[in-house]
């Protein structure tokens, strides 16, 4: 573990060119996705999108870190078990299959995750980073505190490694874990944007912009819409709220810190 840990230090700059180029690759695609269908007008260097870019970084770096060293932790803590029953089943299961499970069950966990976060104070403290933002656009996905990054994550992927469905090692990236990652992170950053684009009747089958941005409102309807992916998981516990119109005011009424050094220890401290 702790070699692995050691190669995760010595692989950071590397990490950072990949990061950077990924960055700029998906700014290309956003930024003129946001110029040409708007939602609300706005700059493209708007306010604080330096601080975005820090949590860009910040988010890809750090959590992958703690979430590395918990998931060892909770497998060395198993492993006097053995292998669960149904673990063998699990390795049979066709590719596709294996998929759709990872996806599924990541989802359901993700759901339940970011819903506690909404409504447990502690977890909130850290969440409400992300909902700061009094605007919502692709750079705003990045905007997130790491213990709320390994907190979801960790109930997600979680989930996915204790079925056996995943293995824990940073030598080998697992397949089928590795493509819900990408799939994920890139509808994250769809979903955010600040485009006027619907999806017609597949909105209720996967999460559209106007979806996510119902979830980032400070109205009467805020603490909806809390799949990342699928809205059925809404629909089934009671929580989806997707009108054919779009919110107009977004954030929390709460201050936070204007630095990221801020926001980073203030929720910590409980500020």
């Amino acid at each position: 573990m702790w070699l692995e840990l050691q190669a995760q230090v010595l692989a950071v700059p590397n990490k950072i060119i990949g990061l950077s180029i990924t960055l700029a690759a998906v700014a290309l695609v956003f930024v003129w996705a946001e110029r040409k269908f708007p939602l609300h007008p706005q700059k493209t260097l708007r306010k604080s999108w330096l601080i975005d870019v820090g949590y860009f970084y910040i988010g890809a770096i750090v959590p992958a870190f703690v979430l590395l060293l918990l998931m060892h932790l909770t497998t060395a803590l198993l492993s006097p078990l053995g292998a669960m029953p149904w673990h063998a089943w699990v390795a049979e299961l066709p590719a596709p299959a294996a998929f759709l499970a990872s996806t599924l069950l990541s989802e359901i966990a993700y759901y339940w995750a970011h819903r506690m976060a909404h409504q447990i104070p502690f977890f909130w403290r850290f969440h409400s980073i992300h909902h700061s933002a009094p605007h919502v656009d692709w750079l705003v996905n990045t905007r997130a505190h790491p213990v709320d990054i390994v907190f979801t994550r960790l109930c997600g992927l979680g989930l996915v490694y204790l079925l056996g469905l995943a293995q824990v090692s940073s030598r080998t990236i697992d397949p089928t874990l590795a493509l819900v990652t990408v799939i994920g992170t890139i509808w994250t950053f769809f979903i955010h944007a600040n485009v006027r684009f619907r999806l017609g009747p597949l909105e209720w089958v996967v999460s559209s912009p106007a979806f996510h941005h119902w979830h980032h409102t400070n109205d009467e309807h805020r603490d909806r819409n809390f799949a990342a992916i699928f809205p059925l998981f809404d629909r089934l516990f009671g929580t989806a709220w997707l009108p054919k119109y779009w919110p107009t005011v977004y954030g929390i009424d709460a201050k936070i810190a204007p630095t990221v050094a801020g926001q980073m220890f203030d929720p910590l401290t409980g500020r």
